[in-house]
Parts: structure tokens; C-alpha cells; sequence
């Protein structure tokens, strides 16, 4: 073998392995054997040495560290049970919403696949139970609620009643309590029309007593009344079996389902 050839092998060897090659260990040479090596071999010896170096500067170049592109983020909420909580969203996440969620996620951590694998169940199931929830929908009392306080027509209607001093409150409570007791105890055949009247007066002077205005003390009396009436009336027909046994049991029911919308009326209306 020539002396070139032997020069030509070790960058033959390190351009065809994907890895660092290894520097050659430096040879000492002697003037004595500089003075007796040929012109060829020392220019052989030069280029070697010099092109070592340069192979292993473009094979780091080309190929990068391996250990720094083999780490990948790690999604950290790998281990979080929740499915909404691990992708971060709300229960109330909209599908698109939740569709956005999974594909920034993949992206961002797509190059570890216990994290990707993680993404997917989590979105899967939470596909799968709105699908299961759309074939079988179950009522939301909670949200049924929460949609009827915050409907403008209820926040019309709560704010026209206030709550009152304890003491009032407790003087409107005994007053309509002592009606509805002599409704009960003292029943007459043409009904309770006398405690009903005085139910009446007693609401327009409560009102009165706390509005200060006699014009609106006689409409939110009278406006009370008639619909605490037609109300009492119409649960007593459709809806509340008789309670009361006799022949006016009717009206007396449903004089004292009026007292108590009476004494709301003139306790907490405003």
C-alpha cells in the first residue's frame, strides 16, 4: 500500500460514520527521521493532519448535537385526571374552543409521544361525553337557576322588593298569622269575606307605613290583593288538592294562600 492510500483511509472512515470522529493521536517525528522520511510522505503527513480536523467540524455542522435534538418538552400536566383540566379549558368550552386547545398542544409538545398520547385521550373523552350527553341530556337545575336570576325580567322583578327592618317584619308576620288563625277557627257559610276585607286594609296600611305615599300604598294594595286572589284561586282548582274539609273550604283556602302573598306584599314590596 502506498503512502497515500494509508493518508486517504482515516477521511474515508470519518465521512461515512454519522458520529464525532476521533482525533489520531500525534506521531512524534525526530529530525532524524525528517531528514530520511521523502519529500511525498511528509506532504502526506501535512494533509492528513490538517483535513482531520476540518471532517469533524463539517460533521458536526451537518448532523447537530444528538443528545440536545433527542429532549423534547414534556407536557406537564401528563398525569392530571381531568380531561378538561388537562387541556386546560372550561367545562363550558365551546367545540371549537376545545378543538383549538388539542391542536396547540400537539403542536407544542409533539416530540414526546407519552405527551401527545396523553392530549389525545383527553380530547377523546371529552368528545365522546358531549356525544353521550347529546343523546342523553339531563336537566341542569343549577344552570336552570342561575339563567332565571340572572334574566332581566326576574332582576326587574327582585328589584322592587327590599328587606325591611326585623322588628316590621315581625309586626307584619303576627298581624296576617292572627287573620288566617280566626279564618280557620271561625269559618262562616258565606265564607271569610270579613277577614279578607281586613287583610286588605291591613296590607294598604303596612305599604303606607313604609312608602309614605297613600297613592302607592292603595295601588300596591289593591294590585296585591286581586292577584294574590286569582292566584290562590287557581292553585286551589288546578293544582293543591282540598286541605280543608267543608262546605267552604275553597274560599278558605284560598284566603289564607292570599294572606300570604299579602304579607309578602306589604312587608318587602317597594
Amino acid at each position: 500500500m502506498t503512502t497515500s492510500g494509508l493518508a486517504a483511509s482515516p477521511i474515508k472512515y470519518c465521512l461515512h460514520l454519522p458520529v464525532q470522529c476521533p482525533r489520531l493521536p500525534a506521531k512524534r517525528v525526530s529530525a532524524s527521521n525528517l531528514g530520511r522520511s521523502s519529500p511525498w510522505t511528509g506532504s502526506t503527513q501535512k494533509y492528513a493532519l490538517r483535513r482531520i480536523p476540518l471532517v469533524k467540524c463539517a460533521m458536526e455542522a451537518s448532523f447537530g448535537d444528538s443528545a440536545d435534538n433527542s429532549a423534547a418538552a414534556i407536557f406537564p400536566r401528563i398525569n392530571v385526571g381531568d380531561p378538561y383540566k388537562r387541556l386546560g379549558i372550561s367545562r363550558e368550552a365551546s367545540e371549537d374552543e376545545i378543538q383549538a386547545a388539542r391542536n396547540f398542544l400537539i403542536q407544542r409538545y409533539a416530540g414526546h409521544k407519552p405527551s401527545v398520547d396523553a392530549i389525545e385521550a383527553a380530547h377523546d373523552k371529552i368528545i365522546m361525553q358531549q356525544f353521550y350527553d347529546r343523546k342523553n341530556p339531563k336537566i341542569d337545575f343549577k344552570k336552570k337557576v342561575r339563567d332565571i336570576k340572572q334574566s332581566r325580567v326576574m332582576q326587574a322583578v327582585t328589584s322592587r322588593f327590599r328587606t325591611p327592618a326585623t322588628n316590621f317584619i315581625v309586626k307584619t308576620s303576627i298581624a296576617f298569622i292572627v287573620l288566617g288563625a280566626l279564618t280557620v277557627l271561625f269559618p262562616t257559610e258565606e265564607g271569610p269575606t270579613l277577614q279578607v276585607a281586613i287583610s286588605l286594609i291591613t296590607a294598604i296600611y303596612f305599604i303606607h307605613d313604609r312608602l309614605k305615599s297613600k297613592l302607592r300604598a292603595f295601588l300596591y294594595g289593591a294590585g296585591a290583593f286581586i292577584f294574590s286572589w286569582i292566584f290562590g284561586t287557581f292553585l286551589m282548582v288546578s293544582v293543591i288538592p282540598p286541605i280543608l274539609k267543608g262546605p267552604t273550604s275553597l274560599e278558605v283556602t284560598t284566603s289564607l294562600i292570599t294572606y300570604v302573598l299579602l304579607w309578602v306584599s306589604s312587608t318587602y314590596l317597594i
